[in-house]
């Protein structure tokens, strides 16, 4: 693999990968809200930060080699229905290390990795959302560089033009639905 492989690779990644260092950010912040003392809320954005950007990017990976399709959500939540919960024991352990010097896992392992699956679907929804508002711009810059951005940021350019015919037909079998109402009740009263 040369460097400019690596390069095209990390462009792929980028926008995932950003999504995951913001919510191990959001995570941090949240720690300090709560009142968590501020090596504590460090741990938490470290650690929680640092597996959430690892799968973020690995899933611009996937984007960018085929396997998943944009636009679609059920590999995102299958993707995130897998990941969130490794990531919340990574976090989990990072944080126990950072803290105590030693990982420790959930006592209840089973319970805490279920819990973790039922709340990807919250985080799925939101990277989804993030991601497909910020790779397209992203690609955009990049994709004179990047064969596979370049393919990548045409079958979102496809996609949103195929949206915007569609509303824009949406919109005019309605026009065309409110004028035939108003002639059939200009009929029914009796004018031309």
């Amino acid at each position: 693999m040369t460097g400019g492989d690596v390069r095209h690779l990390g462009e792929l990644a980028l926008p995932g990968a950003g999504i995951g260092a913001t919510a191990g950010v959001a995570a941090g912040g949240l720690a300090l809200l709560a009142g968590q003392p501020t090596g504590w809320a460090l741990a938490t954005g470290l650690g929680l930060g640092l597996p959430l950007v690892l799968l973020g990017g690995g899933f611009g990976l996937l984007l960018g080699s085929g396997i998943v399709s944009p636009g679609v959500f059920a590999p995102v939540a299958l993707y995130w229905f897998l990941g969130f919960p490794v990531a919340r024991v990574v976090h989990e352990l990072l944080v126990a290390l950072l803290l105590t010097g030693r990982p420790v896992l959930p006592p209840d392992l089973p319970g805490f990795l279920a819990y973790q699956a039922i709340v990807s679907l919250g985080f799925a929804i939101g990277f989804s959302w993030l991601h497909e508002r910020i790779a397209p711009g992203w690609l955009r810059r990049v994709r004179h560089r990047n064969p596979a951005a370049d393919r990548l940021y045409a079958f979102y350019l496809r996609h949103a033009e195929a949206q915007w015919k569609a509303r824009e037909s949406r919109r005019r079998a309605r026009a065309a639905g409110r004028r035939r109402t108003a002639a059939t009740l200009g009929r029914a009263k009796g004018e031309p």
